[in-house]
C-alpha cells in the first residue's frame, strides 16, 4: 500500500468483525476477506440468536391461533413490522408488506398494481442501470398489458442523465422504476428529484432500495415515492425475507396477487372477500423467524449508526479506489460523483471470472460477472466486472488483501507494474 494511502488510515474507522462469527473461519488456508456484500452480507451474532431464540422459545403460527404461543409469535412478527416502518420513516405500519425480498416485492407491484392500472400505449420508464429484477417483471407486465418500456440513459461515469430522464417523462408515463443505488456501479441516484419530476408528470414511482438501506438513512415520507423495496439479507438479516413499502391508499386499492390462508375475510365456493393491506398480500404462513431476524439486523445497524457506517465504508472505498486504479491495465466501471461502497473494475488481459478465482485462492471473496445487470455491461462493451463491495465489518486490512491478491493475479498473467 502506498504511503499516501497509509497516511489516510488515521481516520477513525469501525472495528466490528468480532460480531460476525463467520469472519473468524479461514478460507483456502487464508484469513477470510469477504468483499461480496453487494450480493449478501454476513450476519451478526445478534441476528443468528434472534432466529434461534424464536424457534427455541416462541415458535407458532401467527394471526389465527387463540393459544398463548400463537399470540406471542404474532406480537413478535408485528413488532418487526413496526421496526421496519420506523427504520424507513413510513407513515403507517400497514404500509409495510413482508415478501421474500426485493425481487418478489417488485413482481408484486407489477402483477397487482400494474395489471390493474396499465394498458396498451402506457409507458414504464426505467434507467440504464437497473438490476434484472427491476427489468424483467416490467417486461412480463408489458407482454400482458401492451404497455411499453422506455429507458433513460446513463453517461460514461455511470450517472443518470437527468435532462434526458426529464425529457422522457410524458402523459403516457404511468410508472418510473429506479435503483436507489446501482448494484453494479455504486451510483447513488438523486431519488428525491427523480420522484418530484415523475409526480409532476403524473407518474407513480417505485424505488429499488436493495443496495441502499444498509448504507444510508432512508426517509420515505421525505422521498415521497409510491413504492420502495428491499431485501433483509443485504441488511445483515436472513435470506428469504424482504419488504415492499407502498403508500396506504395504493395498497388498499390493489388486488391480491396470491391467494390462500390469512389474506381473506370470507371464502365460499362462489366468491371470496379479502383482508385489508398488508395482510391481503401475505398469503399463507410467512417467514416469521425471518421477520424477527430482519428486525434484529435493523436494530444492529441502528446501534452502530448509519452515519458512522456510511463514513466508514466511504473511507474504505476511497482507499481501495486509489490503490486499485493505480495498478496497470485497470479500468474502473462506475465513477459517479456520489457512490456507495461498490468498486467495479476490469483488468486488461484478465477475464473477471479468472480474476475472481485467483482472488478466492488468496481468501478474498469478490463477485465476478454481470451482476444481474447485463444492460450495464452492454453499455460499457464488456462481458462483466470484478466487484468488491464493502460493509461495516470490513477493514483496511481487507483493502490491503484485495490489492495484494489483484497484484498476484496480474503477476500470474505476466502484467508488470511500471518501475
Amino acid at each position: 500500500m502506498s504511503a499516501n494511502a497509509s497516511s489516510a488510515i488515521s481516520q477513525p474507522i469501525l472495528d466490528l468483525a468480532h460480531d460476525f462469527p463467520i469472519l473468524a473461519r479461514p478460507v483456502r488456508g487464508k484469513r477470510l476477506c469477504y468483499l461480496d456484500n453487494g450480493a449478501t452480507t454476513q450476519k451478526p451474532l445478534s441476528v443468528i440468536r434472534a432466529e434461534s431464540d424464536f424457534y427455541e422459545q416462541s415458535n407458532a403460527n401467527i394471526h389465527r391461533g387463540v393459544h398463548w404461543l400463537s399470540q406471542h409469535a404474532t406480537d413478535l412478527y408485528e413488532a418487526g413490522r413496526a421496526t421496519v416502518r420506523a427504520f424507513l420513516n413510513a407513515s403507517h405500519d400497514d404500509e409495510i408488506v413482508f415478501t421474500r425480498g426485493t425481487t418478489e416485492s417488485i413482481n408484486l407491484v407489477a402483477q397487482s398494481w400494474g395489471r390493474a392500472n396499465l394498458k396498451a400505449g402506457d409507458e414504464i420508464l426505467l434507467t440504464g442501470m437497473e438490476h434484472h429484477s427491476n427489468i424483467v417483471p416490467w417486461q412480463l407486465l408489458c407482454h400482458q398489458t401492451g404497455a411499453q418500456i422506455k429507458v433513460a440513459p446513463i453517461d460514461d461515469r455511470g450517472e443518470l442523465l437527468m435532462d434526458q430522464y426529464e425529457a422522457m417523462l410524458s402523459p403516457r408515463t404511468r410508472l418510473v422504476c429506479v435503483a436507489h443505488v446501482s448494484n453494479a456501479l455504486g451510483t447513488v441516484n438523486p431519488v428525491d428529484e427523480i420522484v418530484r419530476l415523475a409526480h409532476g408528470a403524473g407518474a407513480r414511482v417505485l424505488v429499488d432500495g436493495a443496495q441502499a438501506v444498509a448504507h444510508q438513512s432512508v426517509d420515505l415520507q421525505a422521498m415521497d415515492c409510491d413504492f420502495y423495496a428491499f431485501s433483509a439479507h443485504k441488511l445483515y438479516g436472513p435470506t428469504g425475507i424482504g419488504v415492499l413499502y407502498g403508500k396506504r391508499e395504493l395498497l388498499q386499492a390493489m388486488p391480491p396477487w396470491q391467494g390462500g390462508g390469512d389474506m381473506i375475510l370470507t371464502v365460499s365456493f362462489e366468491n371470496s372477500t379479502y383482508a385489508d393491506a398488508p395482510q391481503r398480500f401475505e398469503a399463507g404462513t410467512p417467514n416469521i423467524a425471518g421477520v424477527i431476524g430482519m428486525a434484529a439486523g435493523i436494530d444492529y445497524v441502528l446501534s452502530v449508526g448509519l452515519d458512522r457506517i456510511a463514513a466508514h465504508e466511504q473511507h474504505l472505498l476511497d482507499l481501495a479506489t486509489q490503490e486499485i486504479s493505480a495498478l496497470p491495465g485497470v479500468r474502473l466501471i462506475g465513477a459517479a460523483r456520489k457512490k456507495a461502497g461498490i468498486l467495479s473494475f476490469v483488468i486488461d488481459g484478465i477475464h473477471p471470472h479468472d480474476l475472481g478465482t485467483i482472488l478466492d485462492s488468496e481468501g478474498v471473496a469478490i463477485r465476478a460477472g454481470h451482476h444481474c445487470a447485463m444492460p450495464i455491461m452492454t453499455r460499457y462493451g464488456i462481458p462483466g466486472t470484478a466487484r468488491a463491495s464493502f460493509a461495516l465489518y470490513n477493514s483496511v486490512d481487507d483493502v490491503t488483501a484485495l490489492v495484494a491478491a489483484v497484484r498476484k493475479a496480474q503477476a500470474l498473467f505476466g502484467i508488470q507494474e511500471a518501475s
